[in-house]
């Protein structure tokens, strides 16, 4: 096994790991509880910076869009997601449709 296999396969199982203890504190927790509260915090915190360097500093097939197109669709898919009681699928799809029409236009 190479090495970034083995590597792939441990952060793997770590994840897992962890999720399997998340999960075991959190039946026994009420929602409102404020270790549910800081990790619910973290997940968001965690989610932001992805986007935020998908955005600034994107890698792969998301480099070759513009920065104008990847910020009318962060925008949109923003006012979306506020304006639709937040509700993520009409926000991504309405961002990913305006990312891909501004794409088009420059």
């Amino acid at each position: 096994m190479a090495d970034a296999d083995l590597a792939l396969l441990l952060t793997a199982l770590a994840c897992l790991g962890l999720r399997a203890v998340g999960v075991a504190l959190a039946g026994g927790l009420a929602a409102d509880h404020p270790l549910i509260a800081w990790a619910t915090a973290v997940a968001q915190a965690t989610l932001t910076v992805f986007v935020v360097l998908a955005i600034v500093s994107p890698g792969g097939a998301l480099a070759d869009v513009p920065l104008m197109a990847r910020l009318a669709g962060l925008g949109v898919g923003l006012a979306v997601c506020l304006g639709y009681g937040r509700r993520m699928l009409p926000a991504l799809l309405a961002g990913i449709a305006a990312m891909l029409m501004v794409r088009m236009v420059l």
